[in-house]
Protein backbone atom coordinates (compact mmCIF):
# COMPACT_ATOMS: atom_id res chain seq x y z
CA UNK A 1 0.00 0.00 0.00
CA UNK A 2 1.26 3.18 -0.95
CA UNK A 3 1.86 6.58 1.16
CA UNK A 4 -1.38 8.77 1.04
CA UNK A 5 0.27 11.57 2.29
CA UNK A 6 4.09 12.82 1.61
CA UNK A 7 5.96 15.67 -0.18
CA UNK A 8 6.73 14.80 -4.14
CA UNK A 9 9.75 17.28 -5.32
CA UNK A 10 10.68 17.18 -9.52
CA UNK A 11 13.05 19.69 -10.99
CA UNK A 12 12.81 21.34 -14.19
CA UNK A 13 16.09 22.47 -16.44
CA UNK A 14 15.52 25.48 -18.98
CA UNK A 15 16.65 25.26 -23.23
CA UNK A 16 19.67 27.18 -22.31
CA UNK A 17 21.30 24.46 -19.34
CA UNK A 18 24.16 22.65 -20.73
CA UNK A 19 22.74 19.69 -20.97
CA UNK A 20 19.54 20.60 -23.03
CA UNK A 21 21.74 22.40 -25.61
CA UNK A 22 23.10 19.62 -26.46
CA UNK A 23 19.88 18.08 -26.40
CA UNK A 24 18.33 20.65 -28.24
CA UNK A 25 21.66 20.53 -31.35
CA UNK A 26 21.03 16.48 -30.99
CA UNK A 27 17.30 16.98 -32.22
CA UNK A 28 18.17 19.82 -34.85
CA UNK A 29 20.13 16.65 -36.18
CA UNK A 30 17.18 14.72 -36.16
CA UNK A 31 14.84 16.99 -37.96
CA UNK A 32 17.59 17.73 -40.00
CA UNK A 33 18.33 14.48 -41.93
CA UNK A 34 14.48 13.97 -41.91
CA UNK A 35 13.97 17.17 -43.47
CA UNK A 36 16.70 16.75 -46.40
CA UNK A 37 14.82 13.46 -46.85
CA UNK A 38 11.56 14.95 -47.58
CA UNK A 39 13.26 18.09 -49.84
CA UNK A 40 15.51 14.98 -51.46
CA UNK A 41 12.77 13.03 -52.46
CA UNK A 42 14.60 9.99 -49.93
CA UNK A 43 12.40 7.19 -48.04
CA UNK A 44 12.07 8.68 -44.86
CA UNK A 45 11.60 5.52 -43.37
CA UNK A 46 15.10 4.80 -44.50
CA UNK A 47 17.19 6.87 -42.82
CA UNK A 48 18.61 6.49 -39.15
CA UNK A 49 20.50 8.97 -36.68
CA UNK A 50 22.13 8.16 -33.16
CA UNK A 51 24.01 11.67 -32.55
CA UNK A 52 25.58 12.85 -29.05
CA UNK A 53 26.71 16.40 -28.62
CA UNK A 54 29.39 17.48 -26.08
CA UNK A 55 29.19 21.28 -25.21
CA UNK A 56 31.76 23.53 -23.52
CA UNK A 57 33.37 26.99 -23.68
CA UNK A 58 33.09 27.92 -27.26
CA UNK A 59 33.17 24.28 -28.37
CA UNK A 60 30.68 22.13 -29.62
CA UNK A 61 31.58 18.32 -30.51
CA UNK A 62 28.86 16.00 -32.78
CA UNK A 63 29.80 12.83 -33.26
CA UNK A 64 27.52 9.28 -33.61
CA UNK A 65 26.11 7.27 -36.51
CA UNK A 66 23.83 7.75 -38.94
CA UNK A 67 22.24 6.76 -42.34
CA UNK A 68 21.58 10.21 -44.28
CA UNK A 69 20.37 11.31 -47.54
CA UNK A 70 23.49 12.11 -50.24
CA UNK A 71 22.66 15.53 -50.05
CA UNK A 72 24.17 15.01 -46.67
CA UNK A 73 27.86 13.55 -47.65
CA UNK A 74 30.53 14.23 -49.81
CA UNK A 75 33.29 12.26 -51.46
CA UNK A 76 36.77 12.31 -49.47
CA UNK A 77 40.21 12.36 -51.60
CA UNK A 78 40.17 8.75 -52.01
CA UNK A 79 36.21 9.35 -53.57
CA UNK A 80 34.93 7.28 -50.84
CA UNK A 81 31.82 8.63 -49.65
CA UNK A 82 31.82 10.74 -45.87
CA UNK A 83 29.57 13.17 -44.04
CA UNK A 84 29.63 16.22 -45.36
CA UNK A 85 29.76 18.43 -42.00
CA UNK A 86 28.45 21.68 -43.36
CA UNK A 87 24.44 20.99 -42.69
CA UNK A 88 25.20 19.89 -39.33
CA UNK A 89 27.36 22.33 -38.31
CA UNK A 90 24.91 25.12 -39.40
CA UNK A 91 22.21 23.39 -37.53
CA UNK A 92 24.33 23.44 -34.36
CA UNK A 93 24.87 27.29 -35.02
CA UNK A 94 21.24 27.60 -35.51
CA UNK A 95 19.67 26.06 -32.31
CA UNK A 96 22.52 27.91 -30.41
CA UNK A 97 21.44 30.86 -31.51
CA UNK A 98 17.83 29.94 -31.16
CA UNK A 99 18.45 29.69 -27.57
CA UNK A 100 20.09 32.95 -27.32
CA UNK A 101 23.66 32.41 -26.63
CA UNK A 102 25.12 35.43 -27.66
CA UNK A 103 28.13 35.50 -24.44
CA UNK A 104 32.08 35.81 -25.23
CA UNK A 105 32.73 32.05 -23.13
CA UNK A 106 29.83 30.40 -25.57
CA UNK A 107 28.42 32.14 -29.03
CA UNK A 108 26.60 30.93 -31.81
CA UNK A 109 28.82 33.00 -34.51
CA UNK A 110 32.50 31.88 -32.69
CA UNK A 111 31.79 28.91 -31.06
CA UNK A 112 33.91 26.20 -32.54
CA UNK A 113 31.55 22.88 -33.81
CA UNK A 114 33.36 19.47 -34.92
CA UNK A 115 31.79 17.19 -36.38
CA UNK A 116 32.57 13.53 -36.41
CA UNK A 117 30.04 11.51 -37.85
CA UNK A 118 29.64 8.33 -39.52
CA UNK A 119 27.71 5.85 -41.10
CA UNK A 120 25.85 3.41 -38.98
CA UNK A 121 27.29 -0.26 -38.89
CA UNK A 122 26.16 -3.09 -40.91
CA UNK A 123 25.32 -5.53 -38.29
CA UNK A 124 22.82 -3.08 -36.33
CA UNK A 125 21.47 -2.02 -39.73
CA UNK A 126 20.70 -5.64 -40.74
CA UNK A 127 18.77 -6.12 -37.60
CA UNK A 128 16.70 -3.11 -37.80
CA UNK A 129 15.83 -3.24 -41.48
CA UNK A 130 14.82 -7.38 -41.26
CA UNK A 131 13.52 -8.21 -38.07
CA UNK A 132 14.23 -11.71 -36.98
CA UNK A 133 10.63 -12.21 -35.54
CA UNK A 134 8.34 -10.87 -38.48
CA UNK A 135 9.15 -10.66 -42.19
CA UNK A 136 9.18 -7.57 -43.78
CA UNK A 137 8.90 -5.52 -40.71
CA UNK A 138 12.05 -3.51 -38.61
CA UNK A 139 13.32 -5.01 -35.97
CA UNK A 140 13.92 -2.72 -32.49
CA UNK A 141 16.73 -0.98 -32.91
CA UNK A 142 18.23 -1.78 -29.32
CA UNK A 143 17.08 -4.21 -26.33
CA UNK A 144 15.61 -2.13 -23.47
CA UNK A 145 12.96 -1.34 -21.65
CA UNK A 146 10.37 1.40 -21.71
CA UNK A 147 7.99 3.06 -19.45
CA UNK A 148 4.92 5.82 -20.43
CA UNK A 149 2.72 7.43 -17.53
CA UNK A 150 -0.17 9.01 -16.91
CA UNK A 151 -2.10 10.67 -13.93
CA UNK A 152 -5.09 13.06 -12.66
CA UNK A 153 -2.89 15.44 -11.45
CA UNK A 154 -2.93 18.10 -14.15
CA UNK A 155 -4.86 19.03 -17.21
CA UNK A 156 -2.50 17.40 -19.59
CA UNK A 157 -2.67 14.08 -17.15
CA UNK A 158 0.88 14.77 -15.76
CA UNK A 159 2.35 14.62 -12.08
CA UNK A 160 2.15 17.71 -10.42
CA UNK A 161 5.80 18.47 -9.76
CA UNK A 162 7.52 18.29 -12.57
CA UNK A 163 4.32 20.18 -15.07
CA UNK A 164 4.76 22.97 -12.44
CA UNK A 165 8.39 23.03 -12.92
CA UNK A 166 8.13 23.09 -16.71
CA UNK A 167 5.75 25.97 -16.75
CA UNK A 168 7.50 28.09 -14.65
CA UNK A 169 10.46 27.53 -17.27
CA UNK A 170 8.42 28.28 -20.27
CA UNK A 171 6.91 31.32 -18.85
CA UNK A 172 10.36 32.57 -18.20
CA UNK A 173 11.96 31.63 -21.66
CA UNK A 174 8.64 33.60 -23.26
CA UNK A 175 9.18 36.75 -21.61
CA UNK A 176 13.13 36.42 -22.32
CA UNK A 177 12.51 36.12 -25.88
CA UNK A 178 9.74 39.23 -25.88
CA UNK A 179 12.11 41.14 -24.19
CA UNK A 180 9.28 42.05 -21.52
CA UNK A 181 10.93 44.47 -19.29
CA UNK A 182 13.69 43.12 -16.61
CA UNK A 183 12.59 39.56 -17.81
CA UNK A 184 14.67 40.37 -21.07
CA UNK A 185 17.80 40.81 -19.18
CA UNK A 186 17.58 37.24 -17.93
CA UNK A 187 19.87 34.81 -19.28
CA UNK A 188 19.19 31.13 -21.37
CA UNK A 189 20.73 28.88 -18.48
CA UNK A 190 18.20 28.22 -15.63
CA UNK A 191 16.99 25.35 -13.01
CA UNK A 192 13.17 25.35 -11.31
CA UNK A 193 12.29 22.66 -8.38
CA UNK A 194 8.53 22.19 -6.95
CA UNK A 195 8.03 20.39 -3.85
CA UNK A 196 4.35 19.55 -3.64
CA UNK A 197 2.24 18.39 -0.51
CA UNK A 198 0.28 14.87 -1.14
CA UNK A 199 -2.96 14.66 1.09
CA UNK A 200 -5.16 11.41 0.62
CA UNK A 201 -3.02 11.01 -2.44
CA UNK A 202 -3.45 14.06 -4.23
CA UNK A 203 -1.68 17.36 -4.38
CA UNK A 204 -2.93 19.99 -2.07
CA UNK A 205 -0.62 22.66 -2.11
CA UNK A 206 3.55 23.96 -2.95
CA UNK A 207 5.82 24.18 -0.08
CA UNK A 208 8.62 24.91 -1.03
CA UNK A 209 10.07 26.68 -4.38
CA UNK A 210 13.83 26.74 -5.84
CA UNK A 211 14.69 29.20 -8.77
CA UNK A 212 18.08 29.65 -10.27
CA UNK A 213 18.63 31.59 -13.50
CA UNK A 214 21.33 33.40 -14.93
CA UNK A 215 20.94 37.42 -15.45
CA UNK A 216 22.58 39.37 -17.89
CA UNK A 217 23.05 42.41 -15.68
CA UNK A 218 25.62 42.54 -13.01
CA UNK A 219 24.29 44.64 -10.34
CA UNK A 220 21.48 42.55 -9.68
CA UNK A 221 20.99 40.83 -6.58
CA UNK A 222 19.26 37.35 -5.44
CA UNK A 223 16.51 39.76 -4.02
CA UNK A 224 16.47 41.35 -7.71
CA UNK A 225 16.04 38.25 -9.39
CA UNK A 226 13.17 37.63 -7.00
CA UNK A 227 11.21 40.86 -8.05
CA UNK A 228 11.77 39.96 -11.69
CA UNK A 229 10.81 36.45 -11.08
CA UNK A 230 8.47 35.98 -9.15
CA UNK A 231 5.21 37.03 -10.95
CA UNK A 232 5.73 34.28 -13.98
CA UNK A 233 6.75 31.78 -10.88
CA UNK A 234 2.67 32.85 -9.29
CA UNK A 235 1.53 32.73 -12.77
CA UNK A 236 2.66 29.45 -13.38
CA UNK A 237 1.40 28.08 -10.28
CA UNK A 238 -1.95 29.38 -10.68
CA UNK A 239 -3.42 25.61 -10.78
CA UNK A 240 -2.15 24.76 -7.11
CA UNK A 241 -2.41 26.73 -3.83
CA UNK A 242 1.34 28.27 -2.74
CA UNK A 243 1.89 27.27 0.95
CA UNK A 244 1.19 30.68 3.09
CA UNK A 245 4.83 28.72 4.83
CA UNK A 246 6.19 28.27 1.30
CA UNK A 247 10.05 28.13 1.35
CA UNK A 248 11.17 30.34 -1.64
CA UNK A 249 14.99 30.32 -2.75
CA UNK A 250 15.59 32.12 -5.81
CA UNK A 251 19.28 31.78 -6.77
CA UNK A 252 20.58 31.30 -3.23
CA UNK A 253 24.35 31.12 -4.72
CA UNK A 254 23.83 34.91 -5.43
CA UNK A 255 24.95 36.12 -8.68
CA UNK A 256 24.61 33.98 -11.59
CA UNK A 257 26.07 35.48 -14.67
CA UNK A 258 28.00 32.70 -16.62
CA UNK A 259 25.78 30.37 -18.05
CA UNK A 260 25.20 27.71 -20.26
CA UNK A 261 28.59 25.13 -21.50
CA UNK A 262 30.73 28.32 -20.89
CA UNK A 263 29.61 27.10 -16.98
CA UNK A 264 29.57 23.36 -17.22
CA UNK A 265 29.76 21.42 -19.77
CA UNK A 266 26.94 19.94 -21.20
CA UNK A 267 26.17 16.45 -22.95
CA UNK A 268 23.39 14.91 -24.28
CA UNK A 269 21.30 12.55 -22.68
CA UNK A 270 21.58 13.91 -18.80
CA UNK A 271 18.01 15.08 -18.39
CA UNK A 272 16.38 11.74 -19.06
CA UNK A 273 13.96 12.48 -15.47
CA UNK A 274 13.39 16.26 -16.44
CA UNK A 275 12.19 14.95 -19.89
CA UNK A 276 9.76 12.23 -18.91
CA UNK A 277 7.92 12.79 -15.69
CA UNK A 278 10.41 13.94 -12.50
CA UNK A 279 10.88 10.78 -10.78
CA UNK A 280 7.13 10.33 -10.38
CA UNK A 281 7.44 7.12 -12.38
CA UNK A 282 10.06 4.75 -13.72
CA UNK A 283 12.50 5.31 -16.29
CA UNK A 284 14.05 2.74 -18.90
CA UNK A 285 17.34 4.30 -18.37
CA UNK A 286 17.58 5.22 -22.33
CA UNK A 287 17.66 9.01 -23.31
CA UNK A 288 15.37 10.22 -26.45
CA UNK A 289 17.36 13.28 -27.90
CA UNK A 290 19.22 12.72 -30.81
CA UNK A 291 17.89 9.74 -31.70
CA UNK A 292 15.59 8.50 -34.96
CA UNK A 293 12.05 6.83 -34.54
CA UNK A 294 13.61 2.93 -34.64
CA UNK A 295 15.29 3.62 -31.71
CA UNK A 296 12.37 2.31 -29.19
CA UNK A 297 14.37 4.03 -26.56
CA UNK A 298 12.00 7.12 -27.90
CA UNK A 299 9.51 5.50 -30.19
CA UNK A 300 8.42 3.49 -27.58
CA UNK A 301 8.12 5.54 -24.58
CA UNK A 302 6.38 7.80 -26.63
CA UNK A 303 3.79 4.93 -27.32
CA UNK A 304 3.93 3.88 -23.56
CA UNK A 305 2.77 7.71 -22.65
CA UNK A 306 0.19 7.39 -25.33
CA UNK A 307 -1.21 4.50 -24.28
CA UNK A 308 -1.30 5.76 -20.44
CA UNK A 309 -2.83 8.86 -21.16
CA UNK A 310 -5.65 7.31 -23.36
CA UNK A 311 -6.11 4.31 -20.68
CA UNK A 312 -6.20 7.18 -17.72
CA UNK A 313 -8.53 9.90 -19.90
CA UNK A 314 -10.79 6.91 -20.70
CA UNK A 315 -11.29 6.68 -16.85
CA UNK A 316 -9.76 3.12 -16.36
CA UNK A 317 -7.92 4.10 -13.56
CA UNK A 318 -5.99 7.69 -11.55
CA UNK A 319 -2.93 6.74 -12.46
CA UNK A 320 -1.65 4.29 -15.12
CA UNK A 321 2.34 2.87 -15.75
CA UNK A 322 3.19 0.79 -19.21
CA UNK A 323 6.02 -0.97 -19.15
CA UNK A 324 7.64 -2.22 -22.84
CA UNK A 325 10.59 -4.40 -23.73
CA UNK A 326 12.09 -5.24 -26.82
CA UNK A 327 14.94 -6.88 -28.05
CA UNK A 328 17.59 -5.77 -30.91
CA UNK A 329 16.33 -7.14 -34.33
CA UNK A 330 12.91 -8.59 -32.91
CA UNK A 331 9.85 -6.24 -34.24
CA UNK A 332 7.09 -7.21 -31.22
CA UNK A 333 7.55 -6.70 -28.13
CA UNK A 334 8.45 -9.09 -25.63
CA UNK A 335 6.40 -7.91 -22.77
CA UNK A 336 3.96 -5.27 -21.95
CA UNK A 337 3.25 -4.75 -18.26
CA UNK A 338 0.31 -2.28 -16.88
CA UNK A 339 -0.24 -1.12 -13.56
CA UNK A 340 -3.07 0.82 -12.36
CA UNK A 341 -1.42 1.68 -8.87
CA UNK A 342 -4.54 0.77 -6.93
CA UNK A 343 -6.53 3.18 -8.51
CA UNK A 344 -7.89 0.98 -11.40
CA UNK A 345 -11.36 0.60 -12.29
CA UNK A 346 -10.83 -2.40 -14.80
CA UNK A 347 -8.51 -5.45 -15.07
CA UNK A 348 -4.75 -4.59 -15.53
CA UNK A 349 -4.78 -8.20 -17.60
CA UNK A 350 -7.31 -7.17 -19.42
CA UNK A 351 -5.93 -3.59 -20.53
CA UNK A 352 -2.99 -5.86 -21.21
CA UNK A 353 -4.20 -8.07 -23.61
CA UNK A 354 -6.81 -5.37 -25.45
CA UNK A 355 -3.27 -2.58 -26.29
CA UNK A 356 -1.61 -4.75 -29.23
CA UNK A 357 -5.31 -4.92 -30.63
CA UNK A 358 -5.78 -0.98 -31.22
CA UNK A 359 -1.97 0.10 -31.72
CA UNK A 360 0.38 -1.91 -33.79
CA UNK A 361 3.57 -1.66 -31.09
CA UNK A 362 6.13 -3.01 -32.96
CA UNK A 363 8.78 0.02 -34.44
CA UNK A 364 7.05 0.59 -37.71
CA UNK A 365 3.64 0.13 -36.48
CA UNK A 366 4.62 2.94 -33.46
CA UNK A 367 6.37 5.12 -36.39
CA UNK A 368 3.47 5.09 -38.55
CA UNK A 369 0.32 5.07 -35.88
CA UNK A 370 2.30 8.13 -34.67
CA UNK A 371 3.63 9.70 -37.83
CA UNK A 372 7.14 9.86 -36.75
CA UNK A 373 9.10 10.18 -39.67
CA UNK A 374 8.90 13.87 -39.56
CA UNK A 375 11.24 17.12 -38.19
CA UNK A 376 9.54 17.97 -35.32
CA UNK A 377 11.71 16.64 -32.86
CA UNK A 378 14.20 19.78 -31.57
CA UNK A 379 11.09 21.42 -29.75
CA UNK A 380 11.20 18.15 -27.66
CA UNK A 381 14.37 19.03 -26.35
CA UNK A 382 13.18 21.23 -23.43
CA UNK A 383 10.29 21.84 -20.77
CA UNK A 384 9.68 17.93 -21.39
CA UNK A 385 8.31 15.53 -24.20
CA UNK A 386 5.31 14.43 -22.54
CA UNK A 387 2.23 17.02 -21.22
CA UNK A 388 2.65 19.32 -24.42
CA UNK A 389 0.29 20.33 -26.84
CA UNK A 390 -0.14 18.12 -30.05
CA UNK A 391 1.25 20.34 -33.19
CA UNK A 392 -0.79 20.64 -36.48
CA UNK A 393 2.53 20.10 -37.40
CA UNK A 394 2.69 16.62 -36.05
CA UNK A 395 4.47 17.81 -33.16
CA UNK A 396 3.84 15.58 -29.95
CA UNK A 397 1.11 13.08 -31.51
CA UNK A 398 1.66 11.15 -28.57
CA UNK A 399 -0.39 13.38 -26.68
CA UNK A 400 -3.65 12.92 -28.85
CA UNK A 401 -6.48 11.22 -27.12
CA UNK A 402 -7.74 9.41 -30.06
CA UNK A 403 -7.73 5.86 -28.18
CA UNK A 404 -10.29 6.57 -25.79
CA UNK A 405 -12.93 4.95 -27.84
CA UNK A 406 -11.14 2.05 -28.89
CA UNK A 407 -9.70 1.25 -25.90
CA UNK A 408 -13.40 1.02 -24.12
CA UNK A 409 -14.35 -0.70 -27.27
CA UNK A 410 -11.73 -3.49 -26.97
CA UNK A 411 -12.29 -4.03 -23.37
CA UNK A 412 -16.28 -4.45 -24.15
CA UNK A 413 -15.45 -7.24 -26.64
Amino acid sequence: MERSSFLFTSESVSEGHPDKVCDRISDEIVDLVYREAKKTGVDPWSVRVACETLATTNRVVIAGEVRVPPSLTKKDKNGKDVINPAKFKSAARKAIKAIGYEQEGFHWKTAKVEVLLHFQSAHIAQGVDNASDQQGSEGAGDQGIMFGYACTETPELMPAPIYYSHKILELLAAARHKGEGDAGKLGPDAKSQITVRYVDGKPSEIVSIVLSTQHLDGSWDSAKVREVVEPYIRQALEGLPIAADCKWYINPTGKFEIGGPDGDAGLTGRKIIVDTYGGAAPHGGGAFSGKDTTKVDRSAAYAARYLAKNAVAAGFAERCTIQLSYAIGVAQPLSINVNFHDTGKVSEAALEDALPKVMDLTPRGIRKHLDLNKPIYARTAAYGHFGRKAGRDGSFSWEKLDLVKPLKDALKG
